[in-house]
């Protein structure tokens, strides 16, 4: 009660969240501000590490493989070259590079691992090794978010809107989540949130190192994911306010457009060397449907992505907020209104039109959205304190409570949900009744069967199901697993190669990804075929499900073959 009161009494202070608002109140927040934010900072730290070794050694995410084995061959092959650019990921990837470096040198010195062969070979057997502290790469990364949330919001509105904005990015279930995970998002929304604090400079000062900065972050945001790239509209429209009315001149935007794309090019200078791959990659993510994540035309995707990911992470009153936020004084406030709202709707705009959907899409948007919760509850109270009475914005630190302590608590379900996936569940059944000598079909990158008495075998697209141990060994590169993955979405046993069918049978499967080709028969006819012919002659022995805020993951049946 106190944190949360000490917290209303910093953001009361704030004179209508209009520009300058910064400035008249520095003074007045002082130290609590600075306590307040040391405060949202560590409880930020404590949610995203905590639990962040879920499912190792295991591998639960499909993408952490791929990321996993392109920075391995980088190193090993000791190029430059990622030889994928699908998101493009390239900046994700040379940061886990470095990382596994780092995490080699420590490996070396303690005499754990005889070099980068060494680690190769121990991280092929035990992910964890290089994946845990590449995890905690990105967890500082989401940290970083929570604190340009803060001096976002602070630039924009004033103390109060920086700390809640930064309070509620802290506890966000959806953030938590997906900063414990090595993909793009959360890296991509750190630069997106660097060009939108140089954008509110460009707006107000108009200096022409505030362009190239501007321009500079747009460009390593896009080379970590493409949509990332939209950012540089705010900086854009900011360019050409301050050049309404008058002569128009061509610098500033030719600086903004010349520093995005000269720091793209410099930052991923292999999307022009290798266009081909880049070409092929960018084909195969345009794919028109995806087992579990097929959208349904533009209205539906904004419906859903309202409803499903943004309500759950937000909560009702969290998105009332930031929908009243969003617009809230937007004419008086140019500096919201001109150079952050336009690249974050139009991002917006774009997810929703894709012929995907995905809950770690909304990633980016989620700093913007909780700083204009903030723009609009710091503007709810300053009127309520005008209006009635001084002491009116001690209502609103029950609004605060009312939005916190709820998202508080569905980040902890979530986290509790990430501990007890199906997948460890399954592992779990093999372990206390497969007999040893059988052999087992797995469809997740299953490393904590590999030591078990069983012969595992892995789907592989036109490779057939191959044996687990001996492709671990042989060092299998990220490209070879494309090659053979082929057009397929997903590398499992619905896209194994009709003629290497014979290879799957085995006495035990494990399917975890038939039940989202199940939620959409229409587009999977022949691999829901696949599937059936396996089971023609097993029997399920197993159905595991997941169960909200107890047990996560994908609804996973165990097969037991009939000889």
């Amino acid at each position: 009660e106190l944190r949360f009161a000490s917290l209303l009494h910093v953001f009361s202070l704030v004179n209508k969240t209009e520009p300058g608002a910064e400035a008249r109140n520095a003074k007045t927040s002082g130290a609590g501000e600075r306590a307040l934010l040391c405060l949202i900072l560590l409880a930020a730290t404590a949610l995203r590490l905590h639990g962040i070794g879920f499912g190792l050694p295991a591998l639960n995410d499909p993408d952490e493989p791929l990321f996993l084995m392109t920075a391995l061959d980088m190193l090993r092959h000791h190029t430059l070259n990622p030889h994928w650019f699908g998101h493009p990921g390239t900046i994700t990837l040379y940061t886990l590079a470095l990382t596994m470096a780092g995490t080699g040198a420590v490996y070396l010195a303690l005499g754990k691992a005889a070099g980068l062969a060494g680690l190769a070979a121990a991280a092929y057997a035990d992910p964890g090794i290089v994946l845990l502290p590449a995890r905690v790469m990105i967890a500082a990364c989401g940290v970083a978010c929570v604190w340009l949330t803060w001096r976002l919001g602070r630039k924009l509105g004033g103390p109060g809107v920086g700390l809640i904005g930064a309070a509620l990015l802290a506890v966000n279930a959806i953030h938590v989540e997906l900063s414990q995970i090595v993909r793009t998002d959360v890296q991509a929304s750190v630069f997106m949130l660097l060009c939108a604090l140089a954008s509110v400079d460009v707006l107000r000062e108009g200096r022409a190192r505030d362009c190239v900065l501007a321009g500079l972050f747009a460009g390593l945001a896009c080379a970590t994911k493409w949509p990332a790239a939209l950012i540089l509209l705010g900086p854009l429209c900011a360019v050409f306010y301050r050049m309404r009315g008058g002569r128009i001149r061509l610098l500033p935007p030719a600086l903004l457009g010349f520093s995005a794309l000269a720091t793209l090019l410099i930052a991923s200078p292999f999307l022009v060397f290798d266009y081909r791959t880049v070409i092929a990659d960018l084909t195969a993510e345009a794919r028109p449907y995806h087992p579990g994540g097929t959208g349904g035309g533009f209205v539906a995707n904004v419906g859903w992505y309202i409803g499903h990911p943004l309500l759950s992470s937000l909560g009702l009153a969290g998105l009332l907020l930031a929908a009243i936020g969003l617009a809230w004084r937007v004419r008086r406030d140019p500096a919201w209104s001109v150079a952050v709202l336009p690249g974050v709707i139009v991002f917006f705009l774009l997810l929703a039109d894709q012929s995907l959907r995905w809950e770690r899409w909304v990633v980016p948007l989620l700093p913007f959205l909780s700083i204009a919760a903030g723009r609009a509850l710091c503007g709810l109270a300053q009127v309520a304190a005008d209006r009635f009475d001084r002491r009116a914005h001690w209502l609103a630190a029950a609004v605060l409570a009312v939005e916190l302590l709820p998202m508080l608590a569905v980040t902890h379900a979530k986290a509790v949900e990430r501990a007890h996936d199906t997948r460890q569940v399954a592992s779990a059944w093999i372990r206390a009744h497969v007999p040893p000598g059988s052999s087992v079909l797995v469809e997740d990158a299953a490393f904590d069967l590999l030591n078990g008495p069983w012969s595992v075998r892995f789907p592989l697209g036109t490779a057939g199901c191959v044996d687990a141990r001996t492709l671990l060994g042989g060092r299998v590169s990220s490209a070879k697993v494309q090659h053979l993955r082929g057009s397929a979405p997903s590398v499992d046993f619905g896209h194994v190669a009709q003629a290497h069918f014979a290879s799957c049978r085995t006495d035990y499967a494990v399917f975890s990804h038939l039940a989202l080709y199940q939620q959409d028969p229409g587009h999977y006819p022949e691999v829901l075929a696949r599937y059936q012919q396996w089971l023609a002659k097993a029997r399920v022995v197993a159905v595991l499900r997941p169960v909200p805020g107890k047990r996560g993951g994908p609804t996973i049946y165990i097969a037991a073959a009939m000889h």
